[in-house]
């Protein structure tokens, strides 16, 4: 049957976006535009305007250090990404290039389409094992990778927070080997603990990409997203973003960085950090009454959460909710298991059969419809 109700993981609330404060900034955006703003583009690396404001957001919400020199802006995560990837597969390709230069750690449950994207570049994966507190970064030296893609705020889609031991063992990593670490700062923002942990790349900027993004926080259909590189790459992912079809929309930077200025970025966070946290104790609350043999694992942080199920049980609660009318996503769709270079699959001491619960996605009005008809399909 035709899905009545969406718990798909991935998506916020797009009824959310704030279309009255986003109108005010492009109208004050357009207004004080300088007349190069309405030509072709001659801002590679994006709009200074823009750059000037997330060096300033991003070191008060996500402790990022970086001047605006050091952030380049592209069209959302995937493009970003790949620029990323098409440099290190350049670079793993030149005579002389240090043994491992093709090979990218990524943790072993993740997204396809992030590790189909950087095999699309050139490069290799190797998964790396996982257990309760995330990636084992203990296993990144016997890879033999130079570089690493993961989510250390808030993990997709097991939802943990990388613990400062594993960060600092990361980032040790990168600088004994001279590599270097592709942090996605998948749902840094909204974390409902007050616990707020800051970004990795905080710690060594010259051996972390922190790569982040508004499709979460505004809307993905905005393709609006920023690198903050290291000075040995700037250069070469700054050239890529030169090609034809790869400039990203002026008048949006303009209208994202008049947003953020304004302090009305800061405020629909703000509200759409309360919205989610409602939603997410919402989840657990019918949980604890209708389906109390059903856990909750992760933080209290993001878009999505994780359901433990009985053994054996994933597939038919998905085909059942699909009768009750709701679409959702089973735990095993995100293991990424063996590397591409035929490595054994990590040993990963991890949750079995699972939901992957994505309360960001519903409209207010079918949030609670979504859940009665979750609590019914569940076991």
């Amino acid at each position: 049957p035709t899905p009545v109700y969406d718990l798909m993981p991935g998506s916020p609330d797009v009824s959310s976006f704030p279309r009255a404060a986003w109108l005010t900034a492009a109208r004050k955006a357009i207004t004080h535009a300088p007349n190069d703003a309405f030509g072709y583009g001659t801002h590679v690396a994006g709009r200074p305007e823009l750059r000037r404001a997330l060096a300033d957001y991003l070191a008060r919400a996500r402790g990022v250090r970086a001047a605006p020199e050091r952030i380049l802006i592209c069209s959302g995560l995937s493009e970003g990404l790949r620029l990323v990837g098409e440099v290190l597969g350049d670079t793993a390709r030149l005579p002389g290039a240090t043994p491992g230069a093709d090979l990218v750690a990524v943790e072993s449950f993740g997204l396809d389409i992030h590790r189909d994207l950087l095999t699309g570049c050139g490069l290799r994966t190797v998964a790396v094992g996982f257990d309760e507190h995330g990636p084992r970064t203990e296993e990144l030296a016997s890879t033999g990778a130079r570089a690493a893609l993961m989510t250390p705020a808030h993990q997709f889609p097991f939802g943990v927070s990388l613990p400062p031991d594993r960060r600092a063992a990361t980032v040790k990593w990168a600088v004994e080997t001279g590599g270097v670490l592709l942090e996605d700062d998948y749902d840094g923002e909204f974390r409902y603990d007050g616990q707020r942990v800051g970004a990795v790349q905080g710690l060594d900027p010259e051996h972390v990409v922190y790569m982040g993004t508004v499709s979460k926080s505004l809307s993905p259909a905005l393709r609006l997203g920023w690198l903050v590189l290291p000075e040995r790459l700037f250069a070469a992912v700054a050239e890529l973003k030169r090609r034809p079809g790869s400039q990203t929309s002026g008048l949006d930077q303009l209208t994202l960085a008049e947003f953020i200025t304004s302090g009305a970025y800061d405020r629909h966070v703000r509200g759409m950090r309360q919205r989610y946290q409602r939603r997410r104790d919402q989840l657990v609350a019918a949980l604890a009454e209708r389906a109390p043999h059903v856990k909750v694992s992760g933080i209290a942080a993001g878009l999505h959460a994780v359901l433990e199920l009985p053994p054996g049980t994933e597939q038919s609660v998905i085909n059942g909710a699909a009768w009750q009318g709701l679409a959702l996503e089973g735990l095993r769709r995100y293991r990424l298991g063996a590397g591409t270079g035929g490595d054994a699959a990590p040993r990963d001491d991890v949750i079995g059969d699972a939901l992957v619960v994505g309360y960001g996605t519903p409209p207010d009005h079918a949030y609670a419809g979504a859940l009665d008809a979750l609590c019914r399909a569940l076991p």
